[in-house]
């Protein structure tokens, strides 16, 4: 008894020891000097431009004997545009252990500078400088052969005969076909910065570089030093050169170009946390370019990511109001030990079996409500541009307007039904007064109609066209346990990541198919009809 009665004390004097705590803190705050409440008043003035800026707010609740005492309810706030309306929303959850401001999230989810990325300007183009100064040394190469003799006094090279001209008419279409060519396949911007060297456009400068040094090579050994050979030669020896690079230029074309267009490959691409998932024809390509190519694909065919819209419909977890204390030690039999873990599993499995009602009828609650907005948004804007009418086509006497003053006349009688549509859409961080009104003014001068304005703001449109989600230089990690030079193979799988959203791409192999041929013999397609009392023919 005496075990049991101290036990108890103890747990007793814990908690009022906490609860004088708590009360002492407060009563300390509520009670402080005058002097202080004065400046707490100026620096509370003077820090509502940082608050309303820094929008993260937990409240702790008071601890009692039932709840527990590190509960806290985080309350999360959009950032929003105060010049058009109050775009809040709250998120809260249970069990929180720190504050997470809307900076941080931003921050964490891709809103990264240019900065951080200081060395993709120069691997971005390093690429194509190389190729660009091989082309143009390969290029002039047979020009200088050609020249050169010209240029040397002491060559005694000849003049050129009709023959001699043909062939330096023909040297120069050559050349301009193989600069246009060249120019077309090698100068383009790159689309993607390979993290790996890329194989075939290596092996074709390799090509170009061997070519051109074996020429030079066997140009200076026999022709520059002996300086006897005619100029009807050099010419032949030039043209040899150009025909050699346009042979390496149908190389290239077939390597980079033209094999890759045959599909061979089905990869599937799932995008992390959403579950948005597609299905792509590839060719032969490598890890990395399939990677570049699959990013092309994303920006086209997904729809926005929207981080807000997670937790949406999870409501926080109900802990049971339940504690149980063993004042008595380890005397008690064992089926009162098993007692509260009885009440904990039957609590738990009841309210896993009610989880997924809540869940169900949450979502089914909130896409009556999104539906509902959009019927509002959808009548709004009719009404609103029904108010607008060309010049020509008005009768009476008017007062004109540019798109842009006739958009600033009609937004305010659409714009709470668009405000709440974006605020229950969570898509209220996207879209600025401003932003709003371009797109609307860009509707009246083309003449387009509201439901071509409102498509603009729905929840489902292509990341390519989002101002916010495609920027000019987005940074991907590409996760592979395969060298990333290699080709793409029948079981590959490879992760893009940015940030929290991540790609998983499996890749399939397309099957062969065998197709055999199957006559009718026309002697057994005909038919008869089987007259029955019983039926209704």
């Amino acid at each position: 008894m005496d075990d049991r009665a101290e036990s108890v004390r103890s747990g007793r004097s814990d908690r009022s020891e906490r609860s004088h705590r708590s009360h002492g803190s407060r009563h300390h705050r509520h009670h402080g000097g005058g002097g202080n409440r004065a400046s707490s008043r100026a620096s509370d003035r003077s820090g509502y431009r940082d608050q309303r800026e820094n929008r993260s707010v937990t409240i702790n609740t008071p601890a009692s004997e039932n709840d527990d005492p590190m509960e806290r309810v985080e309350v999360q706030i959009l950032p929003q545009d105060d010049n058009w309306g109050d775009n809040t929303t709250a998120i809260t959850g249970n069990t929180s252990e720190t504050g997470f401001s809307m900076d941080e999230f931003r921050s964490k989810f891709g809103k990264e500078s240019f900065d951080d990325n200081i060395g993709i300007g120069c691997a971005r183009y390093i690429g194509t400088a190389l190729a660009g100064i091989l082309s143009v040394i390969g290029f002039l190469s047979p020009v200088a052969m050609v020249v050169l003799p010209k240029l040397l006094s002491n060559w005694q090279a000849g003049e050129c005969a009709p023959e001699c001209e043909g062939l330096l008419i023909s040297f120069a279409f050559k050349l301009l076909i193989l600069c246009i060519a060249t120019v077309a396949l090698f100068f383009r911007q790159p689309k993607a910065t390979m993290p790996r060297v890329f194989l075939f456009r290596a092996v074709v400068l390799f090509l170009v570089f061997i070519l051109t040094f074996a020429f030079w090579l066997f140009y200076g050994v026999r022709i520059l030093k002996e300086k006897k050979t005619a100029y009807y030669d050099i010419v032949k020896f030039a043209v040899s050169l150009v025909d050699a690079l346009l042979f390496i230029h149908y190389i290239a074309v077939i390597l980079l170009e033209i094999r890759q267009i045959q599909p061979m490959y089905v990869v599937k691409v799932l995008r992390s946390p959403d579950a948005e998932s597609k299905c792509y024809n590839i060719g032969a390509l490598s890890i990395q370019r399939a990677a570049a190519w699959i990013l092309e694909q994303y920006h086209r065919d997904f729809p926005v990511y929207n981080p807000y819209l997670e937790n949406i419909t999870k409501r926080p977890a109900k802990m049971t109001s339940l504690k149980f204390y063993n004042v008595d030690g380890n005397n008690q039999p064992q089926n009162q030990q098993d007692r509260p873990r009885a009440i904990f599993a039957s609590q738990s499995s009841r309210r896993r079996d009610a989880s997924h009602n809540d869940r169900f009828y949450d979502e089914l609650e909130y896409e009556r409500r999104v539906r509902k907005r959009k019927a509002r948004l959808m009548v709004a804007a009719e009404e609103a541009f029904t108010h607008i009418k060309r010049m020509q086509d008005e009768q009476g006497p008017a007062i004109p307007m540019d798109p842009h003053e006739a958009a600033q006349a009609v937004f305010p009688s659409m714009a709470r039904a668009l405000q709440k549509f974006l605020r229950i859409t969570r898509q209220q961080p996207k879209y600025s007064m401003d932003n709003v009104l371009n797109h609307l003014a860009l509707c009246i001068n083309y003449d387009m109609s509201p439901k071509a304005f409102v498509e603009r703001y729905m929840p489902n449109g292509a990341i390519i066209m989002s101002e916010k989600d495609c920027r000019p230089v987005t940074k991907w990690v590409l996760v592979c346990d395969q060298l990333l030079s290699r080709e793409i193979e029948h079981n590959l799988t490879f992760q893009l990541r940015q940030n929290d959203v991540s790609l998983l791409c499996v890749v399939k192999r397309l099957p062969h198919f065998n197709l055999t041929e199957d006559v009718i013999d026309p002697k057994t397609n005909k038919f008869v009809l089987r007259l029955n009392s019983e039926t209704s023919v």
